[in-house]
């Protein structure tokens, strides 16, 4: 029995060591060399300091800037240590009374664009998509360009050339990171 246990308590020694210190280790490592600016936050800069991710959803207020998609993530939304949906099926009362009160917000914030697209009113999976699609931005644009005083032209003009296409030419869908977005509006000035 006693030679057993002894057994048992070396295997586990080993496997802690492993598993629970070497392997993470190595993988850190491997990211790091492999994908230094994804490993380390994708931190992007503007003016010489950090202004959020490039990889993480924000929240975006005011009529100025473009709009992410609706976050569950965290008690707020838009918090990276708490990612996730809200899991609501889509039976839920909930669900169908906070997508109402979406929809409405955005009515409202856009006055005259019509119904807004289907991913400004649901919540990504993730809860932190930093994305949204070439149809949200559009939707958005006409805000943007009065609170701006641009022409709108010129706002769809820099949605175009934000976009970026589909992963190696086949996975995903055309998308625009937001916070790429609203700096280059910023730069616009």
């Amino acid at each position: 029995m006693t030679k057993h246990l002894w057994t048992a308590l070396r295997m586990t020694a080993i496997s802690v060591i492993i598993f629970g210190f070497c392997y993470p280790v190595a993988i850190w490592g491997i990211g790091r060399v492999a994908f230094p600016w994804q490993s380390g936050g994708s931190y992007v800069r503007a003016d010489g300091r950090v202004v959020g991710s490039a990889i993480v959803g924000e929240l975006w207020r005011g009529p100025r800037y473009f709009h992410g998609r609706p976050s569950a993530a965290g008690k707020v939304g838009y918090d990276p240590t708490a990612t996730g949906g809200s899991n609501l099926g889509p039976d839920s009362q909930a669900l169908l009374a906070r997508e109402i009160k979406t929809i409405g917000r955005l009515q409202r914030a856009n006055p005259g664009a019509g119904a807004p697209p289907i991913d400004l009113v649901t919540e990504s999976g993730s809860g932190i998509d930093p994305d949204i699609s070439p149809a949200d931005a559009r939707y958005q644009a006409p805000r943007i360009a009065a609170a701006r005083k641009l022409p709108l032209r010129r706002v769809l003009a820099l949605i175009s050339q934000e976009t970026q296409g589909r992963t190696l030419g086949i996975f995903g869908e055309p998308r625009v990171n937001v916070l790429a977005l609203d700096l280059a509006l910023d730069r616009l000035r």
